[in-house]
């Protein structure tokens, strides 16, 4: 029997309650190893595992199979699951490539795509066996790094169909706060080729091959400020006020990593006001489906400066907002 909205959003709820707080936080960055992490990340529940990434990974997965069996409509996390399969072809289009075998082991779940039909498609060079928004752009990727070697431009063939793709699916599904996030999300990812591009002097026939066109930006008078270079690039951002961008690039002038960090907590503030205030329709899983992302990538900043040696005040500037 298929379950309701009412019924998955009392149980996303109660389930709400297991994400780490800050002041669960606070203890996790008092360990000196990541051993001591692991186990206190296994006391508080999240998990069983020696390791670090294989505790994240079995989690994740945990995760996954809560919500395909508590969500009446699978299909508000499209927009995420295309993620999966941009990587996983770029993974096995350049294991291909390279005539290494090692990268299946480097695959992600969940996918729209099962991972022997992304192989066979690359493998075989056929692309009709991939979803209709993914072959053109999938054929073109191909193309270009076997006659180039070029991953950069091969990469960005294909994220900006993703990104496409995303805001095409976010707009069809009824969920106001999804599109919000999406665009939100596809802006700073323009943005942030924007700027890789402009540093490394990429030319204005590549940002518009590596942006997507959306509302509240200008490709083409991004791409030509690119093009000129860093200052002129930076200098028009640090006018324009769609989705803080003003905000972000002050935080940018402080550093890279500052902005970085902006970018993630403007997302996770808008997934925080828009989803746990939600008393209906697929906010509340999405809230909480953001609110593990977060927690994940908090996670990983933590184990990082452990192994790294940095201390923890260090790593605390570095830690994103959290949805619980």
């Amino acid at each position: 029997m298929a379950v309701s909205y009412e019924f998955s959003i009392g149980s996303v709820r109660a389930r709400e309650n297991a994400l780490f707080t800050k002041t669960d936080m606070e203890q996790l960055l008092g360990c000196q190893t990541t051993a001591q992490l692991c186990r206190t990340l296994s006391d508080k529940g999240y998990g069983a595992a020696a390791d670090f990434d294989e505790m994240v990974e079995r989690h994740d997965a945990a995760v996954w199979k809560y919500l395909k069996s508590v969500a009446p409509d699978f299909s508000i996390f499209t927009p995420f699951l295309i993620q999966n399969d941009v990587h996983n072809f770029k993974i096995v289009l350049k294991g291909t490539m390279s005539a290494r075998d090692y990268y299946t082991a480097l695959l992600l779940e969940p996918c729209t795509v099962a991972h022997r039909d992304m192989i066979y498609a690359v493998e075989h060079r056929s692309m009709s066996g991939l979803p209709a928004w993914l072959q053109q752009p999938a054929a073109a990727a191909y193309d270009l790094l076997a006659r180039t070697g070029d991953a950069r431009a091969s990469d960005a063939v294909l994220d900006k169909a993703l990104m496409q793709e995303m805001l095409r699916e976010s707009e069809q599904l009824r969920s106001a706060f999804l599109r919000e996030y999406i665009r939100t999300l596809v802006f700073y990812a323009n943005i942030k080729t924007a700027l890789r591009g402009a540093r490394a002097g990429a030319d204005k026939h590549y940002f518009k091959t590596a942006m997507p066109r959306m509302e509240g930006f200008d490709r083409d008078k991004t791409a030509q400020a690119a093009a000129k270079g860093h200052d002129a690039l930076t200098g028009l951002l640090a006018k324009k006020s769609d989705y803080g961008c003003s905000k972000a690039m002050e935080r940018y002038k402080e550093s890279p990593s500052a902005f970085e960090k902006f970018v993630d907590d403007r997302l996770m503030t808008l997934a925080r006001e828009s989803c746990k205030r939600a008393s209906e329709g697929a906010e509340p899983l999405l809230g909480y489906y953001l609110g593990e992302e977060a927690q994940k990538k908090t996670l990983h900043i933590i184990y990082s400066g452990i192994k790294t040696g940095a201390g923890a005040d260090a790593v605390r500037e570095r830690l994103r907002e959290i949805y619980g």
